[in-house]
């Protein structure tokens, strides 16, 4: 790495580092007025207040992250035009996008970030700091899920069961599997069904094993046959069950707290959504997937901006930046209006407001090269 880019990398990482303290530390302080009397009652222990308040955090981030790099931006480039380092870096042959490739840089590894964040740490860690919340901060509670329903629509199933929350968990206790003829799941008095229960089930292989399962047939809610297994059979295996455990964990987990795959999973699964609701959320999965791209977007306007607190006056590329900033997001408000009544469709909602500000972005860096 060149001695110049290791200058500028640590002059933008220096108040993008401060930043990030500053947002994160005030939302802990607003966190903690509300809950911390809660914490030191129920005493969790400090690993689990911990995780606690970086999972409540984690859903944030994603709109934190460009605000700290538009910050920063305007702070770094207000530097660099002040001392005139930027015209002595010019002087001396240096290319525009050499000077700001390390800005650029940081700005695409923060999307990195905010993308793993989203669709990793979120579902995983973010869902369960909410129910540990709920659960007035005890961890047992919080780590076991009772009464999961799951209903594929499309086989004609439903579930019920006690399962663990967690994404390697294999085994699911005080199962109940009702199968029917699709699209009549609710209507629990007609046709025929099949109700089989056990205590235990296991997902071994790619397929169902049911402890000693009682299997029994009903006609209009009578009971008509009794195909159940003699207790102390073992295992009986139902191949016809496609159904995977991490199918029925995305079931009881919120929809703001899904991965962009969970998300398209559950809209696959349930087909017979409502239309404005489908729509709204078929927007938020391309929404959450170009989610990351508000970094650079966001770093690439504030660049220009940041040059012109230097040039002509501060308060010009400060009220500019932020300017554009609220634009952006009022932009992508509007557009997510416009898809849940169906008069956009969802794709072009979600990437619309990163087009525009990308090629506004991109003149104003071309004008300043």
């Amino acid at each position: 790495m060149k001695i110049l880019t290791r200058y500028i990398l640590r002059e933008f990482c220096v108040p993008l580092f401060y930043c990030l303290t500053g947002f994160v530390s005030i939302y802990l302080l607003f966190e903690l007025f509300g809950s911390f009397s809660r914490l030191m009652a129920a005493k969790p222990g400090i690993p689990a207040a911990a995780a606690y308040l970086a999972g409540y955090f984690a859903p944030y981030f994603q709109w934190m992250a460009p605000a700290c790099l538009m910050l920063a931006t305007l702070y770094t480039m207000w530097r660099f035009c002040r001392h005139s380092e930027i015209v002595a870096m010019r002087a001396s042959g240096i290319g525009f996008f050499t000077i700001v490739k390390p800005v650029l840089a940081t700005a695409a590894f923060m999307a990195c970030a905010v993308a793993w964040v989203n669709e990793s740490y979120v579902p995983r860690h973010s869902s369960w700091a909410k129910r540990f919340k709920d659960m007035h901060f005890s961890v047992a509670d919080t780590d076991e899920a009772k009464g999961v329903l799951f209903v594929n629509e499309r086989a004609g199933r439903r579930w019920q069961a006690d399962m663990p929350r967690s994404r390697s968990a294999r085994a699911l206790e005080n199962v109940r599997v009702t199968v029917r003829d699709p699209g009549s799941l609710l209507d629990l008095s007609a046709h025929r069904e099949r109700r089989i229960s056990s205590a235990r089930a296991v997902f071994k292989g790619g397929q169902w094993y049911f402890f000693a399962p009682r299997v029994v047939w009903y006609e209009k809610g009578v009971e008509t046959q009794d195909e159940s297994v003699p207790q102390g059979a073992g295992l009986w295996c139902f191949p016809e069950f496609d159904e995977r455990p991490e199918e029925l964990l995305r079931e009881n987990c919120e929809w703001a707290y899904m991965s962009t795959r969970d998300r398209i999973g559950y809209l696959e699964t349930h087909a017979n959504l409502e239309g404005r609701t489908r729509r709204r959320y078929r927007y938020d999965v391309w929404a959450q997937a170009v989610a990351p791209f508000a970094c650079l977007v966001i770093t690439l306007f504030a660049i220009p901006m940041g040059i012109a607190t230097g040039r002509q006056s501060v308060s010009k590329g400060i009220i500019g930046a932020l300017s554009m900033f609220f634009a952006f997001y009022g932009l992508s408000i509007l557009c997510m209006v416009l898809a849940a009544r169906g008069w956009l469709a969802p794709f072009p909602a979600a990437i619309l407001p990163d087009l525009v500000f990308l090629a506004l972005g991109m003149r104003l860096f071309w004008r300043n090269r």
